[in-house]
């Protein structure tokens, strides 16, 4: 009889647990606040904080300044968030990320497509104040970042992908409606690099381009962030696309390299 009665508690504390990870929805990567996840799981705030406390132990959710946000475990529990064409992306372009590090000292990013969302490949953090929301490991939808759309402007797949599913505004600033995503791509692959206007965060900036394979298909994208003011330099665009040229080629060597690896 008590064992029962314990078992019933600790259903509902494992159903309560659930709601609150429920309650992220599509800010599940940017962060969501103690009392706005109390009113989404429709629990009081104490008993969320409680939940977030525990959560937190077992490394489920992390603290992002007040708020919370689904940790980089869930990633790892669901299959595998990278490939092994993702292992050896991370693995040959990572020098070039640290190139533009050592030239900029922004925050730069490398990333790569999964479905309808980026993968964090690698990332290194910039001196600049202002922090951004991703994380090594961690995804966000393509449609709101820079790295995103870029590697959406080259697969029509993962576009179409995308606009059959609900699309969030993450700010004033994401583009969500179907003909202006489309028309966003289009420039994007005119200009050859991707611009993310406050549009994950109000707050950041962005510049992507694309890093391409043996095929000329784009595998990857690196990404330089901060604010507007601090991107509003032309020469950073000028050598974001010098490091992803040098970069394409030497992913095109290492692809070529790797299946004559698996041909022998």
């Amino acid at each position: 009889m008590n064992s029962n009665a314990a078992a019933g508690r600790e259903r509902s504390a494992v159903d309560k647990a659930i709601s609150v990870m429920r309650a992220f929805g599509e800010d599940a990567h940017l962060g969501v606040g103690v009392s706005e996840l109390a009113r989404r799981a429709d629990l009081s705030k104490s008993t969320t904080f409680r939940l977030l406390a525990m959560l937190e132990t077992n490394r489920v959710v992390e603290r992002v300044g007040t708020a919370y946000r689904l940790s980089y475990l869930l990633d790892e529990l669901v299959s595998s968030s990278t490939t092994p064409l993702h292992d050896l992306t991370r693995d040959v372009l990572t020098p070039f990320l640290a190139d533009l590090y050592e030239a900029t000292r922004l925050t730069v990013q490398l990333a790569a497509l999964r479905g309808a969302h980026v993968v964090y490949l690698n990332k290194l953090e910039g001196h600049h104040r202002l922090r951004s929301p991703s994380r090594i490991g961690g995804r966000m939808p393509a449609y709101c970042t820079a790295v995103g759309k870029v590697l959406l402007a080259g697969d029509a797949a993962a576009t179409r992908v995308t606009l059959s599913a609900p699309r969030h505004r993450w700010t004033a600033h994401t583009i969500v409606e179907e003909d202006e995503l489309l028309a966003e791509l289009s420039r994007v692959r005119d200009r050859g690099v991707a611009l993310d206007r406050g549009e994950s965060l109000l707050t950041l900036s962005c510049i992507a381009a694309p890093v391409r394979g043996a095929n000329g298909r784009i595998v990857a994208a690196l990404s330089m962030s901060a604010d507007a003011a601090a991107l509003s330099d032309p020469g950073l665009e000028r050598l974001l696309r010098s490091v992803a040229f040098q970069a394409s080629r030497t992913m095109s060597v290492a692809q070529q390299r790797a299946r004559l690896i698996v041909a022998a």
